[in-house]
């Protein structure tokens, strides 16, 4: 037996199917759910960790290539935990993977993860993929484009900001919904390094930022007035 195989043993005897059409109808998606929440999901991930190590690049890239593309939606989510996880090859050589998983997410659940502490993590030292994400914004996929926003959504004082900037005009028209809450959700994260700085970039954008995307990124604000410098 092996990770995948363990695993799915494990998936199977651990399905509650009440959880499961709950989780599905949450996420409004076709696939289907084990019913199987985190601290539990964890559980068993830890222990086929301990049981069936990896031990080579091409065991790392194909056991998450098979789990993203397995039936359930907790596949997915396993494919996180070992990308994530196994520490020895979550590195820039995995960067082609990674872009794979990005351009095939399917919903915020398992995008948002990879965007913000995956891919995100990698490109904080590797600015040479910069103009990647880059072109992210201008694709046609609509989880691609969210990622181009949240991958900034953990640097903090290390945010590339002219970058940053240009993905947020680039996107701001949008009507889409998870673009609007990615703008405003990335500005009020960078609010907690530079205040001051998203306020005046709030301010400067009225008219370009959508209404939810403004509300978003003041949200922690209001304790601080806007310093004009002249």
């Amino acid at each position: 037996m092996g990770l995948v195989e363990y695993l799915n043993d494990e998936l199977t005897r651990a399905a509650n199917p009440v959880d499961a059409a709950a989780m599905q109808r949450y996420m409004k998606t076709d696939q289907p759910f084990f019913g199987i929440k985190t601290p539990q999901r964890k559980a068993i991930f830890k222990q086929a960790q301990k049981s069936f190590p990896i031990t080579s690049r091409d065991e790392y890239e194909q056991t998450i290539r098979t789990l993203w593309a397995g039936s359930h939606r907790e596949h997915m989510y396993l494919a996180l935990h070992v990308a994530e996880e196994t520490k020895a090859f979550y590195d820039a050589q995995s960067w082609n993977l990674y872009e794979d998983l990005v351009n095939t997410a399917s919903h915020w659940d398992t995008l948002d993860w990879l965007a913000t502490r995956i891919v995100g993590m990698i490109l904080l030292d590797q600015r040479t993929f910069e103009p990647t994400v880059e072109v992210w914004a201008g694709a046609p996929g609509l989880w691609v484009r969210r990622a181009s926003l949240l991958v900034h959504l953990k640097h903090q004082d290390r945010t590339n900001v002219p970058l940053l900037e240009r993905t947020i005009r680039k996107l701001a028209h949008e009507k889409e919904f998870f673009i609007q809450k990615a703008i405003g959700w990335v500005l009020r994260q960078y609010a907690r390094t530079d205040p001051q700085y998203v306020l005046k970039f709030v301010a400067e954008h009225a008219t370009l930022l959508a209404p939810l995307s403004q509300r978003e990124a003041l949200k922690h604000l209001s304790r601080y007035p806007l310093t004009v410098h002249r």
